[in-house]
């Protein structure tokens, strides 16, 4: 899986909490939470989704490193151990 897949599967998750919101005009470096409107159980549905579909760990410490497009892509990267192309 490369980051283009990840991050298909990060905006496909977004979009299942957030349905209403045209991601592909969020700020990719922009705080998920405040770009689509969510609360903190929706981005902890967010994390679990991503969990349970890529079968990542996602140690609550790390959250922050989540929180943006971009972050989450190459946070989710670095643990499957991906490469960017």
């Amino acid at each position: 899986m490369n980051d283009i897949d990840i991050r298909q599967v990060v905006q496909e998750e977004l979009n299942n909490i957030a349905p209403e919101v045209d991601l592909a005009s969020v700020d990719p470096a922009a705080d998920l939470r405040e770009a689509l409107d969510i609360d903190s159980m929706d981005f902890l549905n967010f994390v679990t989704a991503i969990h349970h579909r890529l079968g990542v760990e996602i140690p609550e410490l790390d959250y922050p490193k989540l929180v943006t497009l971009d972050g989450a892509v190459a946070y989710i990267a670095a643990k499957l151990g991906t490469s960017k192309t």
